[in-house]
């Protein structure tokens, strides 16, 4: 029997049965539709979690220790790493050595320090920390009131919701988060405040004579020789933004509350409490660093970094340590997704069976007729095989699209949802071509096995026998 032959008849026998054809293409449907609803939502939460944690900036950046400054920091690192005391110490140097490394974009070190803030008469205290140009693209920075640093040597400061509420004296009860960005919080953009710090100058000086000394300036030696002071000086900045975001949500209770241009601050010549070094002060003239962050281009190559820092004798640590066991668990939510998925299109699969065999029943006698001018057991076999893949590509096709139209309504409806909240809005679902292709395919797939039973039913006929069937 030809092809064109074939399909003909499979299409004039689906058009005679049309009722119980098409309620079993739409079981096949609405099984498929069950199937691409939880895999879509399995894949939209997953790129949900991806783009948080790429926006985070954490997910293409990893965290450089040294010995010398933090011991143990609950990572990793080399298996023969050297005891703290012989460590490398992670200086100027190092940085210069980790941004040359292939696939690396930049290595910001870790400013950071506890200063005293006069605003408006009033003194606080908070830790405040540089952020370099690339800090912009932060998803913390998202939300935010006002706008990110002019430049990375500009005189501005980013306050984080709790130390704006600080400044303007609302104090939450016990238990309570702080408020949230709104009218009071816009009026401290524009306002100035007074950062205090002390500054450690490289240059010689005498020892200061019992007359000339002043709680503005004091002397000491480092561990190297050389002398150095430390000047009480003050910088005015200009507030220009305020988050309810925690740029640096990893560092828990030693975040930073003020966020300053990096540039500026390294500018300031900050005496760091980094400079501590094996319980001893260290002022030499390469300061050292208490961490780094070392991002690179591509998440993809986060590892090969790693392994490149590890052999110069540091201690890392980076975000898709904790993601392998994140994707691992979206891995395992999407197999169970897809088998309850599948469920229902087991349940129409049964029907295919029964619409199939009902067929059979029906046409013993066109059946025997179609043997007695020649037609093969192959032949029959193949028309009840192409009946049934005709319904799984309709019911395929139909459950994509019902699919499709449920994952509409729920993103509407969670959204709608989210803005009530005064939440962002977000897309849930997620439905990539390899998706629709696949469950098609399925369907067309668990069809023809579903009716690969009738069809052999239906090519062990015997002519005779079927020709006296009434």
């Amino acid at each position: 029997m030809k092809t064109n032959d074939l399909v003909d008849l499979a299409a004039r026998n689906l058009r005679e049965s049309s009722l119980r054809n098409s309620l079993t293409t739409l079981g096949i449907g609405v099984g498929v539709a069950s199937l691409v609803a939880m895999l879509s939502l399995g894949i939209g939460l997953q790129r949900l979690a991806d783009r948080r944690l790429a926006r985070s900036g954490l997910f293409d950046t990893i965290v450089v220790t040294s010995g010398r400054t933090l011991r143990g920091f609950g990572r990793v690192g080399n298996r023969d790493q050297m005891p703290p005391a012989e460590s490398r110490p992670l200086d100027e140097a190092a940085r210069i050595e980790m941004a040359r490394l292939p696939n690396v974009l930049e290595a910001v070190p870790d400013l950071r320090f506890v200063s005293e803030i006069r605003y408006e008469r009033k003194l606080h205290y908070a830790m405040v920390a540089g952020l370099p140009p690339s800090a912009r693209e932060q998803e913390a920075f998202e939300g935010m009131q006002g706008k990110f640093f002019s430049s990375d040597t500009a005189d501005e400061a980013i306050l984080q919701i709790q130390f704006a509420d600080e400044l303007l004296g609302i104090r939450p009860r016990y238990g309570e988060s702080s408020s949230a960005l709104n009218g009071q919080t816009q009026s401290l953009i524009g306002k100035e405040l007074t950062l205090r710090y002390p500054e450690r100058s490289e240059a010689a000086i005498a020892a200061p004579s019992p007359a000339s000394s002043n709680r503005q300036s004091t002397a000491g030696e480092g561990r190297y020789g050389g002398m150095f002071s430390v000047l009480e000086r003050e910088k005015k900045l200009r507030i220009v933004a305020v988050t309810d975001q925690d740029p640096e949500g990893m560092r828990g209770i030693s975040g930073a509350r003020v966020f300053v241009p990096l540039q500026m601050l390294e500018n300031l010549h900050v005496l760091l409490v980094s400079g501590l070094r094996g319980g001893e002060m260290d002022f030499s003239n390469s300061p050292a660093y208490p961490s780094l962050s070392v991002r690179v281009r591509n998440p993809g190559q986060i590892e090969s970094v790693q392994d490149a820092i590890r052999k110069m004798g540091f201690s890392t640590f980076s975000i898709l340590d904790a993601t392998r066991g994140l994707r691992r668990f979206f891995a395992v939510l999407d197999l169970f997704l897809g088998i309850f998925g599948s469920l229902a299109l087991a349940v129409a699969a049964l029907g295919i069976v029964n619409t199939l065999v009902m067929a059979i029943l029906e046409r013993r006698r066109e059946i025997g007729i179609m043997k007695a001018l020649g037609a093969s057991d192959g032949d029959v076999k193949k028309l009840f095989l192409a009946e049934a893949a005709v319904m799984g590509l309709g019911g395929g096709a139909l459950g994509v699209a019902l699919g499709w139209m449920i994952g509409r309504v729920i993103n509407v409806g969670t959204n709608f949802y989210l803005r009530r909240q005064n939440l962002p809005p977000e897309n849930l679902w997620a439905i990539p071509w390899w998706l629709v292709g696949g469950a098609i395919a399925f369907a067309i797939v668990i069809s023809m096995i579903s009716g690969l039973y009738p069809a052999v039913r239906a090519a062990k006929l015997d002519p005779v026998q079927a020709l006296r069937y009434e």
